[in-house]
């Protein structure tokens, strides 16, 4: 049985997506899955080991143009008995309608009808949290989820690893927190830098180096965390946002003995890394969308206001990520972590 899956446009949910993988895989052990998706999801499908082929989408996200849509739905004629769409737009199902896939399953979504054979209606308090949206599309409409549900893992290869860690000039001479202090989504998932940097703090006078993680935008952020510890304490820190691959960045953030995140990509990749992994949430919620590993902790405010899932906060005054003080971050490091270092 060869699969396609048209894979969401977002790290976190596509790192989320694995879980469906898994699923077809436990129904179907010897089907081929293939998942279209933007390029730059390779070098996470890439190391899920469900994935036979990453196709790479080549339009952005939002962008229509049915002639290029077509063209590549009719390249993959005849390649699958089913396709499994992730996002929900109309324009998601129109490459499976232009290959002919047999079965074409989705939620109902946007006006799919006719586009989608199989479509689903979405209880969503019977699905609360976005795997289970996924999981269910492995199964018949109505079956129980098995349990207990999987989660995402992505395999690191040592060669790619050690390459990474080469062409920064790291060494794992001390352990590694991880700081993954930006967040695509908007401020209101951006916990304040000087908290970030009351962290860093805490665990280098312990012994420990700190590596910044993030896109080319979170770069500044990074700086403004560094600025903030003296000298002597600043020079343990690199900042690694904007500088690596998302390829270099999955390697190295698997050398972390912890990471602090924003509720972002990155978070749910330390997860799938199975990183002692620290999640701050601020405007939206961990019963939606959780990390997905053994050793997590949430710290989140829960003030009267969140989560509202605003992308800026309404109000301006962003309480729900700045009364979130360091020491309870820095507590929960201390219990994944329960042996300091010793210097």
């Amino acid at each position: 049985m060869n699969i396609l899956i048209i894979g969401p446009s977002w790290v976190g949910d596509m790192v989320m997506a694995q879980t469906l993988f898994q699923c077809l895989k436990a129904r179907h052990p010897d089907c081929a899955i293939d998942v279209l998706a933007p390029e730059w999801s390779r070098p996470i499908l890439e190391r899920m080991p469900e994935v036979s082929e990453a196709l790479s989408f080549p339009l952005g996200h939002g962008v229509l143009e049915l002639a290029t849509r077509r063209r590549i739905g009719k390249s993959l004629a005849g390649r699958y008995d089913q396709a499994i769409l992730l996002p929900n737009s109309l324009k998601s199902a129109l490459v499976p309608f232009f290959a002919g896939i047999p079965v074409r399953t989705g939620w109902k979504g946007e006006m799919r009808y006719g586009l989608l054979n199989d479509v689903r209606t979405l209880d969503k308090a019977r699905y609360p949290l976005m795997i289970e949206r996924f999981m269910a599309l492995a199964y018949a409409p109505g079956a129980e989820l098995p349990q207990p549900y999987p989660r995402p893992s992505l395999r690191i290869d040592p060669a790619s690893r050690d390459a990474a860690l080469a062409s920064f000039d790291l060494v794992l001479d001390r352990p590694v927190l991880a700081l993954c202090p930006g967040a695509e989504f908007g401020e209101s998932k951006r916990w304040p830098s000087e908290h970030y940097a009351r962290v860093a703090e805490h665990k280098i006078r312990e012994g420990w180096q700190v590596w910044l993680f993030g896109s080319k935008k979170d770069h500044p952020v990074g700086e403004d965390i560094r600025s903030r510890l003296i000298p002597g304490l600043r020079e343990e820190v690199v900042n690694l946002s904007g500088e690596t691959s998302l390829a270099q960045a999955i390697d190295l953030l698997s050398c972390a003995a912890s990471v602090v995140s924003n509720d972002s990509g990155l978070m749910h990749v330390a997860a799938a890394l199975n990183r002692p992994l620290v999640a701050v949430y601020g405007s939206t919620s961990p019963q939606f969308t959780p990390p997905l590993a053994e050793q997590v902790e949430i710290v989140r405010l829960g003030i009267e206001c969140s989560p509202c899932f605003d992308r800026t906060c309404r109000f301006g005054h962003y309480n729900c990520l700045v009364q979130l003080e360091p020491r309870v971050a820095n507590e929960a490091l201390d219990r994944l972590v329960a042996r300091p270092v010793e210097v």
